[in-house]
């Protein structure tokens, strides 16, 4: 039998006026901007539809953006018939995942995910951090090139396991230097620095991991609908408590964003649903297995298209 998982992007796939015509068209999109502009304090809203983009790049602002963004083409899609089998999220993407399995109220995940972006900002120090894409390289020969590096030029490690042929890489700003200059020992055929305001994903990002722990604790986490496959395990998980805790791990280990889709269709689904900015997760899932469906949810009219 055919089943569907609901997959949510993550930083990276943000864009200035992303949802707006949910926002428009859609009464409950546009409750869910107007509630994120009330928890906040600030007009997240304004800051989504008319940018500046460089302010929409901040990480303290990407990740409420994105998270609400999802949520409003969420709302926009009930009454359309898919409810999925199980629900994913790539890093922030999570949390958006999480709401739509209703673990988490809208209104404590966007006060969350403004402080996770917050803590994650403040962890380490302006350019002491980088993270660089990896192309064509193996997850051994990498995981092997970066150990070694560590050791020598300062720490370096997997960050997202994206697709075959695509790993991030994330640490101090030299050891990061240094895999993108001997990538070709891991079988890469290139590196691209990117432009990330911290070594995300990585054991520098600790400090940030304690301080969310804290407010995490503070959250009300409920069962899941359906369950969750998390980043830290690539495991479907359905227990609120675990689902807390590897929120703080999630923050300073790889996303195992191939693992967890080959698990989804390990469990039975050949329908995956993006929801949210952009297309990033449709290409890497199409890279991972061109068998199965990709339907993307990224504007009313694509809603509209389900008929």
């Amino acid at each position: 039998m055919s089943k569907i998982a609901f997959v949510f992007p993550g930083q990276g796939a943000q864009a200035v006026g992303m949802a707006k015509d949910a926002y428009e068209a859609v009464p409950e999109a546009r409750a869910i901007f107007e509630k994120g502009d009330e928890v906040l304090g600030f007009p997240l809203s304004t800051l989504v539809f008319e940018g500046p983009d460089s302010e929409l790049k901040q990480t303290a602002n990407t990740q409420p953006a994105l998270l609400t963004a999802s949520v409003a083409y969420l709302e926009a899609l009930k009454g359309k018939g898919l409810t999925p089998d199980y629900v994913a999220g790539h890093s922030l993407g999570e949390y958006s995942a999480l709401v739509a399995a209703g673990v988490l109220a809208y209104e404590d995940a966007v006060k969350l995910v403004r402080l996770r972006g917050q803590f994650m900002e403040e962890a380490v120090p302006g350019g002491q951090g980088a993270m660089a894409a990896v192309l064509g390289a193996g997850r051994e020969a990498l995981a092997d090139l970066c150990r070694s590096v560590s050791e020598q030029d300062g720490p370096v490690e997997l960050a997202n396991i994206n697709c075959p042929g695509q790993i991030v890489v994330s640490g101090s700003h030299t050891g990061v230097n240094a895999v993108v200059q001997r990538v070709k020992e891991a079988g890469g055929k290139r590196a691209i620095p990117l432009e990330v305001s911290g070594p995300f994903h990585s054991s520098m990002m600790k400090a940030a991991a304690e301080r969310l722990s804290d407010e995490l604790a503070k959250t009300e986490f409920k069962v899941p609908s359906v369950p969750v496959v998390v980043n830290v395990t690539a495991l479907p998980v359905t227990n609120p408590e675990e689902i807390r805790e590897l929120l703080v791990r999630q923050v300073y280990s790889p996303v195992l964003w191939q693992d967890t889709v080959e698990r989804l269709i390990e469990e039975g689904v050949d329908t995956f649903v993006e929801i949210g900015s952009g297309s990033v997760l449709a290409g890497l899932i199409r890279k991972i297995d061109k068998n199965v469906k990709v339907i993307n949810i990224n504007s009313l009219e694509s809603i509209e298209a389900l008929g």
